[in-house]
Formats: C-alpha cells, structure tokens, sequence
C-alpha cells in the first residue's frame, strides 16, 4: 500500500485531498493507495471571514465529504516530520505519540500569525487568526458593556492596515455601538507602519478604501506602528499614547513551524521554495501547497500570495502531483495567472479589484454582493458526492473566471 499524508485541512489540505483521491481514482488505484489527512478535527476553518461574528459557519465539517472521496482523516498534530526516513510524528488529542510513515507528503499547515517581542502584546492584545482567537475577541467586545464609560473603553486600535487590518476596523464602529448603545462617542483607529493604508494592495484602490473608511467611522494613522501594548492602551512609534482597552493585532504571518524542517530555501515569511509541480526542491517527495509554499503563479514574476484565492488552486495542484507521481499520470505545472481582490469594508460595502495592479472594478454594495459570494459561496467545500466534489478537484479547475 502506498501512503500519501496530507498535513492540515485548510483550504489548501481539503482540495489537495480532493484532487488526490480524483486522481487515484482516474487510475482505478484506490485499493493501492491510502490518501490520509491530519488536522485537529475534519473541519475546514474559514479564517477569510473571522472578522466577522457569524461564528457558527466558520468551521464547516469534512468529514463526511473525506469519507464519501475514499479520504481517511487523523485527528492529531503532526510534530516532527522526517523526509529522510519519510515519517511523520504525530500527537493525537489524548497527547498519545505514533509514526506514520508516507511515500508523498503534501505540507499544509497553513500560517500563523505573526507576533513581535513587543512589550504587552501577547498579554493585552486580541487578533483574528483562528477561530478561538475571533471568539476570545468577541467575547473581550461584548463584556465592554460591563465597565465604566470610559475613552478607553470606547476605543479599539487595529495595528496593522493590511487587508484583515482594513476588514477588522472597518466592523468596529458598528460592533461597538451594538454593544455599548448608539449613541456612544466610539473611536476605531488603525494603525499602519507604511506611509500609505493598505500598503501590499497598491496606490489604485488607495483613494476608495481611504473615502470608505472615513464613511465607517475609522481613524486612519499612518507611518508609525504599535511598539508597546498594556491594558490601558498602546503607545506608537512616534510617541503618542492611545487609551484604548482593545488592540488587535493583525501586522503580518508566517508559514507554519513545520516549515522550517523540509530541507531548501525558505523565504522571509518561512515558505519553503517550489518548483512549478509544487514540489519542495529540497525534498522532492513532498509537495508544499497553501500559505507553506513559495510557488510562482506565472511567467511575470508573480508569487502566490498568503490567501485562501490561491490556496485553493494550489492544494488542487499538490495534491493531483503527489497522487499523479505515484500512479503514473504526468505532473501538472501550477498556474494562476488571474489575480483578483476583493476586500471588504464593513457597512460601506466592498471593493473588487483585477490585476496584480488591483484595478477596481466594483465598489460599495455591489462589491458587497460580490464580497458575500465570495465569503460564503465560493471558498466553502462541495458537498460530501464523490462525484460532484471530482468534478471540481481538477488541478486546472478555474476558481476566478
């Protein structure tokens, strides 16, 4: 029996799961192949939408769409992985150790977000990196209401203007006054170390997000950053002291510790180099995929970025290579050249974007409907049919017309 062991359930690990259990079956090898999964829980965490309160819907099961594909999950984290004797160690909930040994390894661990050594910030901030991190955030907002009117008290500062920066602050007006009643004078500053908001997403849509924001309520500062964190509030690189008793941090990620054990080159986020089958180069039976994999999208000079867009294409691929080198079908070179954005900015809509220049093309409620598709729609997983779920694992399926 040939063995291949996917690490992690995201988006990235559920469509390599998908794609590799299509292309065994393309070749009539089930019973000589054994697709297994690893992840905590067969659930697929939806972190694109955890600025959001819709908590229920963030964590959709596969567990029954891994059965209905001849997909076995492991509950359990995978510690160690050794490419040499091809073996990895798991840890599962009962803190019980094993070995499961594997021919391909398909690494999608995801990312983690990334925390400084900054005075406080791991002791008094919140963020909205996993799902349990949203709830802890949401539940800190919601028992606001029980201290005294204060500045700080009405104040969240989100350090970072990214895109989760921008989505999270844009929501905290309303949430706030939600909680702390309409009428109460509410501050939601964001924080940017760039000179401009929303540095990675360019000058085109700059204009929009900033009108945008300003419409929700939002203070936007800009050339300084957060570099002490206590519970009364944050104090910036220039200087000023800001009374808040809620900061979210959201200033960056890194690919997954496990990362760093496949041998090759890592770039600065930690994500291992690929060829364009997506296999780690200096380990060539392990497929890297997700936000763990450094992986042109075309001929231009494009890297893959750290989002679910392009997980999901590049788990499609990791996993149909892994399968594809095992049961003799030929390799299929990844590639996404189309690259869009959609970033969403609370009551006044959304703004869609083409292009690695990020052209807008949609902006307020008609970017919103877009937003919505997208947010609880598109990224979610098919339904447990084996059948409909092949019939988009493909490794060249078109996510974005």
């Amino acid at each position: 029996m040939q063995k291949i062991l996917i690490v992690g359930s995201g988006f990235a690990g559920t469509w390599a799961a998908l794609a590799a259990a299509r292309a065994v079956a393309l070749q009539q090898r089930e019973a000589q192949v054994e697709i297994t999964v690893v992840s905590p829980a067969p659930e697929l965490h939806i972190r694109p939408r955890l600025y959001e309160t819709a908590f229920d819907e963030m964590a959709p099961d596969v567990g029954a769409l891994f059965a209905a594909v001849g997909v076995r999950h492991v509950a359990g984290r995978i510690e160690r992985i050794d490419t040499v004797a091809h073996r990895a160690d798991l840890c599962d909930p009962q803190g019980e150790r094993s070995a499961l040994a594997y021919d391909r390894l398909v690494l999608a661990a995801g990312s983690q977000l990334f925390m400084p050594d900054l005075p406080g910030l791991r002791e008094h901030s919140f963020n909205v990196d996993q799902l349990a991190n949203a709830r802890a955030l949401d539940t800190h907002l919601r028992a606001l209401a029980q201290r005294p009117d204060t500045p700080a008290r009405n104040t969240v500062v989100v350090a970072g203007g990214g895109f989760t920066g921008i989505e999270t602050v844009a929501e905290m007006p309303g949430r706030l006054r939600a909680i702390l009643g309409q009428d109460t004078p509410v501050r939601a500053i964001v924080v940017e170390q760039a000179d401009g908001i929303g540095p990675d997403l360019g000058p085109v849509p700059r204009p929009v997000i900033e009108a945008a924001l300003a419409e929700c309520g939002v203070e936007i500062m800009t050339g300084t950053g957060v570099v002490a964190v206590d519970a009364e509030g944050v104090l910036t690189s220039t200087g000023q002291r800001i009374a808040t008793h809620t900061v979210v941090w959201t200033a960056g990620a890194r690919a997954h510790p496990l990362a760093a054990q496949i041998p090759g080159e890592r770039d600065r986020f930690g994500r291992v180099h690929a060829d364009r089958e997506l296999r780690a180069l200096g380990a060539q039976d392990v497929f890297v995929t997700g936000d763990v994999a450094l992986a042109a999208t075309d001929d231009a000079g494009h890297t893959a970025m750290m989002s679910c867009q392009h997980a999901l294409s590049l788990g499609r691929v990791a996993g149909y290579n892994a399968a594809a080198s095992l049961v003799g079908l030929p390799l299929h070179p990844y590639s996404q050249p189309k690259y869009v954005t959609c970033l969403d900015i609370g009551p006044w809509g959304a703004v869609f974007c083409e292009g690695w220049d990020r052209q807008v093309l949609q902006t307020g409620a008609v970017g919103k409907a877009t937003k919505r598709a997208i947010n609880t729609e598109w990224i979610y997983p098919p339904a447990p049919d084996r059948q409909a779920a092949f019939a988009v694992a493909n490794p060249d399926y078109v996510i974005v017309p």
